[in-house]
């Protein structure tokens, strides 16, 4: 079934990013090699008289000549990926990250990260399908629109979520979970520290400049009444919200631990090894249902 749920906005982001970030997509190969493995470049028509195939107007204009501007492949109409479906466009994005065509890891997984960072927007993402020689193969699949409806919320219910810090906040941390997953760590402890804030002043709470996350939460859950000391005994199910609530005072104890070792803001010895996407969308995840709670409770009472 032809398929095309990749927007022509993704396809061009991804062009622009093969631009910006100076991506070789053939990897160690020569173009016509590396295109080899997709298509049949020998049986595809020549675009140029003097050759009978794709393989010789490729080689003439890419290798010998160099005269086709780099992005050719997502315009060329035999091969054309701004108007490829799905599952042709995926998996030439696959193929640039395989291990016989880019042998650095660590390039790989930087571009895997950037790649699915643009592809979530449409719903898909790049995932490790088997492993060749202990090496990773991908291939793209799709993993459904997954809007982030506590990041949402935040945007609705902080009072100064039009300010230009704030969104900027949100923005980067969702932005950053694949690519730069230290990065999501460290703006999702700063979005709590913002939202305590915020509550403290609108209530007229004085704090110390210098309070910690785990202070500053501390002193907005007792300013409103949050924590467990502050549940009646004769509510409702009283021991199993007393329990949730202290296991959510303990999320923000978490990031900041998390943070101090892995996240920005740190100074950190060369080599250090940093967290992968999954502790940032951890991180990111519990900040946010904590910051949504914070700011739905603080709308619902009264100052």
């Amino acid at each position: 079934m032809y398929l095309m749920r990749i927007t022509d906005i993704t396809r061009r982001d991804i062009r622009d990013l093969f631009a910006t970030e100076h991506i070789n997509w053939s990897g160690r190969l020569q173009e016509t090699d590396f295109l080899a493995r997709l298509y049949d470049i020998d049986n595809l028509p020549s675009q140029d008289g003097r050759f009978s195939t794709a393989r010789g107007d490729i080689q003439q204009h890419r290798i010998n000549n160099f005269d086709w501007d780099d992005d050719w492949i997502f315009y060329d109409g035999r091969i054309g990926l701004m108007k490829a479906d799905d599952d042709s466009f995926l998996r030439f994005l696959c193929e640039t990250l395989h291990p016989a065509i880019r042998p650095d890891k660590q390039e790989t997984q930087r571009l895997l990260g950037l790649y699915n960072q643009i592809l979530l927007n449409d719903g898909f993402k790049i995932v490790e399908k088997e492993r060749r020689s202990g090496r990773p193969v991908y291939v793209g699949n799709f993993v459904g629109l997954l809007p982030n409806p506590d990041v949402d919320a935040i945007r609705k219910k902080l009072p100064v979520a039009n300010d230009d810090y704030v969104t900027q906040q949100i923005r980067r941390m969702q932005d950053s979970i694949e690519s730069d997953p230290e990065l999501a760590i460290g703006t999702a402890k700063e979005l709590i520290e913002t939202v305590c804030r915020t509550i403290l002043e609108a209530r007229g709470e004085s704090f110390d400049g210098t309070a910690d996350l785990p202070q500053l939460v501390k002193k907005t859950s007792k300013l409103l009444k949050l924590t467990p000391s502050d549940i009646p005994e004769t509510a409702k199910a009283s021991e199993i919200i007393k329990r949730l609530l202290s296991n959510l005072a303990s999320i923000p104890q978490g990031i900041a631990e998390l943070r101090n070792p892995f996240g920005t803001g740190h100074g950190k010895v060369a080599g250090t090894k940093g967290l992968l996407p999954r502790h940032a969308r951890l991180a990111v995840g519990t900040a946010s249902a904590l910051a949504v709670f914070l700011l739905e409770t603080h709308s619902e009472k009264p100052l």
